[in-house]
């Protein structure tokens, strides 16, 4: 009875023992698959956690460049007036009071516009953390302009509802549409004249989008193209794939 039970313990010790190094045999098989099925040798989150990096250097730097004091106004990313504005700019330059009304809404709806910025990173930070790997191959070897594009696709309709009650406040804070609503009045009095349309925000908004948009795949573009802008060991393994494919 004793040898039985004996036996019965050792044979459960090495049960034990056997299943044991099966699960860590079995957790070493799925890394190696993980690696092997990586592009270029590398993981599933090494491609992802490289692409989230790249990320958030480049909005990073756009959302920081545009949020301060002329960001927007003395840059190429400059909103500039809407084509009826200008019309109605042409016909008020000879009207007193008004002749230097274009430069002054030109740098308060600038204004309104880097105050806005400020809105923009977590909205971004949030789509990056969401990236599947999947997302992260077709950036990683995609066109010059995927990571752009597919933030673009993720964020937009959140940072248009995010920035259009900023740029609002901010271009009543700068007295903008009180100063454009002015000029169009004033512009709307004038015979054989079109009417003109006395808000600014919606096209304020969507313009500074453009901009912080267009920074955006001019970071990523900096991140493709030059090795030195890859700051990490990890950034420089990941876009190496991309470098090897072209």
């Amino acid at each position: 009875m004793i040898k039985r039970c004996t036996f019965f313990l050792i044979l459960g010790a090495l049960f034990v023992s056997t299943n044991v190094e099966a699960q860590k045999l079995k957790g070493l098989l799925n890394k190696a698959k993980e690696v092997v099925s990586g592009e270029g040798g590398l993981s599933k989150d090494e491609i992802g956690n490289g692409l989230k990096e790249a990320l958030n250097i480049g909005v990073g730097e756009a959302v920081d460049f545009l949020s301060v004091e002329d960001g927007y106004y003395k840059s190429p990313y400059k909103i500039l007036m809407p084509t009826e504005a200008e019309k109605v700019m042409g016909k008020l330059r000879v009207v007193p009071g008004f002749s230097n009304i274009e430069a002054d809404i030109l740098e308060k709806i600038n204004r309104a516009a880097e105050d806005a910025a400020t809105k923009a990173k977590p909205i971004f930070i949030s789509a990056i953390k969401q990236m599947t790997f999947k997302d992260a191959m077709n950036i990683l070897m995609g066109e010059g302009d995927a990571a752009t594009r597919y933030l673009e696709k993720s964020t937009y309709d959140q940072l248009y509802n995010e920035f259009k009650p900023v740029i609002i406040a901010s271009l009543d804070k700068f007295k903008a549409r009180e100063t454009w609503r002015g000029a169009v009045k004033a512009h709307n009095k004038l015979p054989f004249v079109k009417k003109a349309n006395p808000e600014l925000d919606d096209y304020v908004a969507k313009q500074a989008l453009v901009g912080m948009f267009g920074l955006v795949e001019k970071k990523e573009e900096t991140i493709r193209e030059d090795v030195g802008a890859r700051p990490s060991p990890l950034l420089q393994k990941v876009f190496a794939q991309q470098d090897n494919k072209k």
